[in-house]
């Protein structure tokens, strides 16, 4: 009917709309860029404008279960707006999320949360909302930190985070020096370090660029890429040979990028060197996750299939390859188990001679395992163990100057320490390591460790959006950030022995019952752990105890089986607890109980009681005498 008809005037017309029911809301979108709330009973005038958009708005939808508006422009530009301020919450720009093309058609999926785009190839873009950070969390960005570095010229530690957020601390104090967004634009930053003077920062990101800063003052120097297609930086590493200086990144180009940094060069963009042959021949196959360097002129790399190629930089030959993944016929192996290699460390005190048959390289493997490699006398593997009692993915390594402790840190937020070094000094180990200490840091993936020996401390970042400072020992000095400042000379002012209160509150965090915990860690399987000698101890005296033959031994006997068993768990775990935190709860004295020695199993007779009314006459009397007898 003519009288039931709405029309809805809109300047430039309608490209897309979305009209949603429950919130009886309609949205459109056209040429003019500006998207437009509407009631659907007045059509007068929009109750909201949204304006914001540099390309005609394609695509509008409205997701009642998130309260928010998707839009999508012509230039492949990807926004969220919020239903009931208006305002933009989220942009995200073709270059960032790589849709390139001309846009045909766009879906949103309410079941996985994500955005379908159809160009010249098909994308998914999943919404992750971060939970609402808590007033009383600290928090040292806004977003998930990538890594962070120490700088030793300044005394400041720099972080950066998954937008494009570059942020410099005072070391000494934990305070805030200065900031600087938009660092390689709407592309998050990947990885980032310093040069040999420590006076410029080198950061890489997504959109496949490095840039060096002067981050003192924010100001981008120069602009490193290359001419193919910009692929992802991972890693990259700033290293001095022959008086030459260069940086050296890898990402999903499978490929070593060098860069010369000339210091009378003033361009602005830079290119890199030609490819190594051997780069070219015999390189990586897939993804390069993790570049270090070992001076004067060794390069190790490793890549998403679990291959680990060793370098030498000054010829650009291939020096040895470890862990070399078998090719598996009309199979992808990306559909097996996760084979990557992610983190190296080199234990450079066992470099100085060539012919050295003690492992020298140290990796992280599948599985949560911990690898040490030898290199020289023969390349293979000599050690390797799980620290993690949850098989958790070893997510940063760090070893100390004179390769005496590694530091190793997971994917649950723990640290764990390790004394290496006498290990793999001899050949093969079947055992891990001494164990020192461990500690949990943060309450999410740790995303980078970095040791700052002249202070005896350890810096560390995380996915849960803190960097925080410890001391070696896994003493709790501060987040960055927080409101009261700490003298990193002073321990009084360190937050030690108070810890973090997500940390305290994690269900990770909490510990187990003694008597309950009797399962066998995955780090102690297989005899590569060290035996407690006071577990063996233990476990020697009780089964060399018998108890008095009595005629229901049968019983007996699987009580005392039970106790054997809660009883070994229970040294174990205090052991483990001793050695993860502080305060550590002291374990009491074990002793065979000698009540099993006097335990006897009667039988009760069926016999009805006695309906006779007590004599309360007696004064004074107990009715229920009861006795207890102590023991010492």
């Amino acid at each position: 009917m003519e009288c039931n008809r709405t029309v809805f005037r809109v300047y430039k017309g309608v490209k897309a709309f979305s009209f949603c029911r429950r919130k009886n809301l309609l949205v459109t979108g056209g040429l003019d860029r500006i998207i437009r709330v509407w009631n659907p009973y007045l059509p007068g005038k929009p109750t909201g404008v949204l304006r914001g958009h540099a390309a005609p708005v394609m695509y509008v939808h409205i997701a009642f279960e998130e309260d928010k508006v998707f839009s999508m422009s012509a230039d492949n530009t990807v926004k969220i707006w919020d239903l009931e301020t208006h305002g933009c919450c989220c942009s995200v720009s073709s270059k960032a999320s790589g849709i390139k093309g001309e846009l045909t058609a766009c879906l949103y999926l309410p079941g996985p949360r994500a955005l379908c785009v159809a160009t010249g190839t098909l994308a998914f873009l999943h919404l992750k909302v971060g939970p609402v950070p808590e007033p009383h969390l600290e928090r040292s960005h806004q977003e998930p930190v990538v890594c962070c570095r120490y700088n030793p010229v300044f005394r400041h530690v720099v972080s950066c985070c998954e937008a494009s957020v570059v942020k410099v601390w005072d070391c000494e104090t934990g305070r805030q020096v200065s900031e600087f967004i938009g660092t390689h634009g709407s592309a998050g930053v990947t990885c980032l370090t310093f040069d040999s003077s420590g006076r410029r920062l080198v950061t890489g990101g997504r959109d496949g660029c490095l840039k060096i800063w002067s981050y003192n003052n924010g100001h981008c120097l120069h602009t490193l890429q290359h001419d193919e297609n910009q692929s992802e930086v991972c890693d990259c590493t700033y290293m001095e040979v022959n008086r030459n200086r260069c940086v050296i990144a890898v990402g999903w180009d499978r490929r070593i990028n060098v860069y010369f940094d000339i210091p009378r060069d003033f361009h602005h963009f830079r290119k890199p060197q030609p490819h190594w042959q051997d780069d070219l021949n015999q390189g990586h196959k897939e993804d390069i996750l993790c570049v270090v360097q070992c001076p004067p002129f060794l390069l190790a790399t490793s890549s998403y299939d679990g291959e680990i190629i060793v370098w030498n930089v000054i010829s650009g030959h291939m020096y040895c390859k470890l862990n070399t993944p078998r090719p598996i016929d009309g199979q992808d192996h990306r559909e097996g188990p996760d084979r990557s290699v992610s983190q190296l460390a080199f234990l450079k005190t066992r470099l100085t001679t060539l012919d050295s048959a003690s492992a020298s390289l140290i990796s992280n493997g599948p599985g949560g395992s911990v690898r040490f490699w030898r290199l020289f006398s023969g390349c293979g593997l000599i050690a390797d163990f799980t620290p993690s009692r949850e098989k958790a993915q070893v997510s940063s390594i760090v070893v100390t100057t004179g390769d005496t402790l590694v530091y190793l840190a997971d994917q649950h937020g723990f640290i764990h320490v390790y004394d290496v070094q006498e290990y793999g000094l001899r050949g093969t180990e079947l055992r891990a390591p001494k164990a020192v200490t461990s500690w949990r840091a943060h309450v999410s993936v740790v995303t980078s460790l970095q040791l700052i020996e002249e202070d005896s401390v350890l810096l560390s970042s995380s996915l849960d959006c803190t960097v925080r400072l410890w001391s070696w020992d896994g003493a709790f000095i501060g987040t960055f950030g927080q409101n009261h400042p700490w003298d990193v000379f002073t321990p009084d002012s360190w937050g030690h022995p108070r810890v973090p209160f997500e940390i305290l509150t994690d269900p990770w965090s909490m510990p187990t019952h003694l008597l309950l915990e009797t399962d066998v860690p995955a780090g102690r399987s297989g005899g590569r752990q060290e035996e407690d000698p006071m577990t063996e101890k233990v476990l020697c005296e009780t089964e060399k105890s018998h108890s008095p033959p009595s005629p229901e031994g049968t019983v007996v006997e699987a009580e005392v089986k039970a106790d054997k068993s809660c009883r070994a768990a229970a040294v174990y775990h205090g052991r483990q607890s001793s050695a993860r935190g502080k305060p550590c709860w002291k374990m009491p004295e074990l002793k065979w109980p000698s009540i099993y020695q006097t335990l006897r199993c009667h039988e009760l007779a069926g016999v009805s009681a006695l309906r006779e009314k007590p004599d309360l006459s007696v004064t004074g009397s107990d009715l229920f005498p009861v006795s207890f007898h102590s023991q010492k």
